[in-house]
């Protein structure tokens, strides 16, 4: 009876270690500079970097806004070179300090994960958001109860328990998170079928039927009304100093 027990373990070994090779992070920030990213920003050409918005320093990748008078509705977006579709995104971020004069309170605190995005060049130059589907990065006030890992839809729709669900935005089950702490959160995509946002290890919320066809873009690009399988992962620059320290992809197969 021994034999076969050690096979079952020994087949069991091989699996994990099988499962733990496939399992590879990929970094998409270097944690050095900004190669393999590509900037926009509402009302500048692509690549125009308005006041060093997005910076690296001390190993970070930063958000900032101190070459600003005020924000001046300068939605911008720092998208990945490449296309993904499908895929696991893990992010590290926090918020610190306050928010540039003139920004919008719903932006107080808030960064997103922008995936499946339209690219950077493919956008107009006034354009404020990708048509994409965003992951939300959010933070709490430190009174009041602030959902982060919702999800909202410029130029998109998704399906909730297989129905169409056109609000912009839906809330997520995660807790709140105060003041400047790191939050991890990732995201797990199979193109346009399934997405789950994970906060902390726990999935907080689940969608799926990716599909193009929402408003909240401006001006709305000319993108063929369909299934969204694909694109290009950008986070934003709303008005709210972010700091992100890992932001790191595994492709699935």
């Amino acid at each position: 009876m021994r034999t076969p027990l050690l096979v079952f373990i020994s087949l069991l070994i091989i699996t994990s270690c099988s499962s733990t090779k496939e399992e590879k992070w990929i970094p998409l920030f270097n944690g050095e500079n900004l190669d393999g990213w590509t900037i926009k920003i509402k009302g500048y050409p692509v690549g125009e970097n308005y006041q060093n918005t997005f910076r690296v320093e001390d190993g970070l990748l930063k958000v900032r806004y101190d070459g600003y008078d005020e924000f001046g509705e300068r939605y911008g977006h720092l998208f990945t070179n490449k296309k993904y579709s499908n895929y696991k995104l893990r992010v590290e971020y926090r918020f610190i300090d306050e928010q540039v004069k003139g920004g919008p309170d719903w932006a107080y605190r808030n960064n997103g994960a922008m995936l499946h995005a339209q690219s950077a060049e493919s956008m107009d130059i006034n354009q404020d958001f990708p048509v994409s589907v965003e992951a939300q990065l959010l933070g709490g006030d430190g009174t009041n109860e602030r959902t982060t890992g919702n999800v909202c839809t410029p130029g998109t729709h998704i399906h909730i328990d297989g129905k169409l669900y056109t609000p912009h935005c839906l809330s997520s089950t995660s807790k709140t998170y105060h003041g400047d702490q790191w939050v991890t959160m990732e995201m797990i995509v199979y193109n346009d079928s399934l997405i789950h946002h994970v906060v902390e290890g726990d999935t907080v919320l689940t969608y799926t039927g990716i599909v193009v066809g929402g408003g909240n873009v401006n001006p709305e690009p000319n993108i063929p009304a369909g299934p969204l399988k694909e694109g290009h992962i950008a986070f934003q620059s709303e008005s709210h100093p972010t700091d992100f320290r890992k932001i790191e992809i595994m492709e699935i197969k």
